[in-house]
């Protein structure tokens, strides 16, 4: 194995910091995410045109660059140090991959060119408390239940009596993008609760019937909405029979690898502002960052961070390993974002302060897709660790 980058990676990863370094400022950012669609979108539309990113990954068939995974989730690590917001993750991470898996040709052809492009984005319906179970992150359900189940809550679906197509009603809460995205792909239940099933829909924004809201929530930078649908007319993503639980599953474990990268640049970005303040920060005369207890205190958040960033990196190689780099990297940003408050002292602690952009994120990346503990506990299951070895059978003397 080569770890080592590539020419053209270390390119990218320069002109896309270039570019986030002159509009990706604190004020930026906090302006980008509190405009109507939460992002900058001229912004994004000068990095669908430069770099190509939101069609990263998409094969070149489509419109995409045709890049690896690895790629996207460099790009992201850049776009986690500026906490960028955009509907990079909703568009080019969860959404593309699964349109490009179940989708028929047709579809295919219809939506990743102009996804890649950047004219169309697109947000996954998944109710934000379950998204890390559709994407089977910190457990498995066979059952797909936390997309209805057949019982009250979540989506339904059920055929069109007119004769093609189908109606969905029902609500997803805390979508992430959701209030903005140009495509909807909502899992909806429908079978009943005998022969249920759960399967993925495409809406359009304009759909009669869809009333979207934006929410109120924690870290502004990765803006939620509220999805209602009432009788809304919806298109199936590929065919009935596919398996849906299979490609979201797929789709999770590279988003592991991609947002342990993007939580690493933002854990990074963290520490280095925080090294910088203590250099300039005087008490007693002299800076705090020579004070021993505080050298060692940023000498272990160095240490952390690094350990996820190499997790991070070869998780982007061997998605299988994504969900250990997701924990690893979680945690990092947790503990780096936390100190990050304490060591700026009293301005720290002030709710407007740009460190508390760090630990918003830190705290809403593992409500969203953690908790770090269910991360470890579910990467252990998979790998047969808590499984009972088989007993030797008995030989006869």
């Amino acid at each position: 194995m080569d770890a080592a980058f590539t020419a053209e990676q270390d390119e990218m990863r320069r002109t896309l910091r270039e570019i986030l370094g002159k509009r990706c400022g604190p004020d930026e950012v906090k302006a980008a995410a509190r405009t109507a669609a939460g992002h900058d979108r001229e912004l994004w539309q000068q990095l669908a045109r430069q770099l190509g990113l939101p069609g990263l990954a998409v094969a070149e068939e489509y419109g995409g660059v045709g890049c690896a995974p690895a790629d996207l989730a460099l790009a992201c690590e850049e776009t986690g140090r500026a906490l960028l917001p955009s509907p990079l993750l909703a568009t080019a991470v969860l959404c593309a991959p699964l349109i490009a898996a179940l989708g028929t040709a047709a579809q295919r052809t219809a939506l990743l060119a102009p996804l890649a492009a950047g004219g169309l984005t697109a947000a996954l319906a998944v109710p934000g408390p379950a998204l890390a179970t559709a994407l089977a992150l910190n457990g498995e359900d066979p059952a797909g239940d936390w997309a209805g189940g057949g019982r009250a809550g979540g989506v339904q679906a059920r055929a069109d009596a007119a004769g093609g197509g189908w109606r969905l009603y029902g609500e997803s809460a805390q979508v992430l993008d959701g209030h903005s995205a140009s495509l909807l792909l909502v899992p909806a239940h429908t079978g009943g609760f005998a022969r249920g099933r759960a399967l993925l829909f495409l809406v359009r924004q304009d759909a009669p019937g869809l009333v979207r809201s934006r929410q109120t929530v924690l870290d502004e930078t990765r803006p939620q909405g509220r999805v209602q649908l009432r009788d809304v007319p919806a298109e199936l993503l590929g065919e009935d029979g596919a398996d849906v639980l299979g490609a979201l599953a797929a789709t999770g474990r590279t988003a592991c690898a991609v947002l342990a990268a993007e939580a690493v640049g933002a854990a990074g970005q963290a520490l280095a502002r925080t090294v910088e303040y203590v250099r300039e920060r005087e008490q007693f005369g002299r800076p705090i960052g020579s004070f021993q207890a505080v050298k060692h205190r940023l000498a272990d958040l160095y240490v952390q961070v690094q350990a996820a960033r190499s997790a991070a990196y070869y998780a982007a190689w061997d998605p299988e390993q994504g969900g250990l780099a997701l924990a690893q990297a979680l945690e990092a940003l947790r503990l780096t974002a936390g100190e990050a408050i304490q060591l700026h002292g009293g301005i720290g602690f002030t709710w407007e302060h740009d460190a508390h952009l760090y630990f918003k994120r830190a705290a809403s990346d593992e409500l969203l897709f953690g908790p770090v503990h269910r991360l470890r506990a579910h990467a252990a299951h998979r790998a047969g660790l808590f499984t009972s070895p088989t007993e030797p059978e008995k030989v006869a003397v």
